[in-house]
């Protein structure tokens, strides 16, 4: 029996606290992902800049900094920030309430965006999602429920 993966860490960005706490409790329960929550961009900037994380989660839609911006900031000082330790930059997974407006759809396109999820969203869709950005990570049954064999 191999020892168990050592869990994924994750940092959640969204103005809604309810969309944290889901995002929390599926991505630990659902993925065994170690994840960090924050309603505010500027605390998360903070977050990313002390912490190595493997994801990015973040709102595209937020008051004062959007998740994309967010994403330009962080970038910019892993880039040329002597302070910041080096280490490779997480993708970013962009959350959207309103995925067809067209800056969404251009971001798909930016550098380290591995993909746009509109809410609302089901607990499969976030699951899979998540399987294409975080290669290795894989679901695990419902917390009571054994595994398939």
């Amino acid at each position: 029996m191999s020892p168990p993966a050592t869990p994924r860490s994750v940092l959640v960005v969204d103005d809604d606290v309810d969309v944290l706490r889901f995002l929390r409790e599926t991505l630990g329960a659902f993925a065994a992902c170690s994840v960090e929550t924050s309603p505010s961009s500027e605390y998360a900037f903070e977050l990313a800049l002390r912490k190595s994380y493997d994801l990015f989660i973040f709102d595209f839609s937020m008051p004062v900094v959007d998740g994309a911006t967010l994403y330009q900031f962080i970038r910019k000082v892993y880039q040329y920030d002597s302070r910041v330790p080096a280490r490779r930059l997480p993708p970013l997974l962009l959350l959207s309430g309103n995925a067809a407006q067209p800056r969404a759809r251009e971001l798909l396109k930016e550098p380290g965006v591995v993909g746009l999820l509109p809410k609302p969203f089901t607990i499969d869709r976030l699951l899979t999602k998540l399987e294409s950005c975080l290669p290795g990570v894989t679901r695990r049954p419902p917390p009571g429920q054994p595994p398939s064999a």
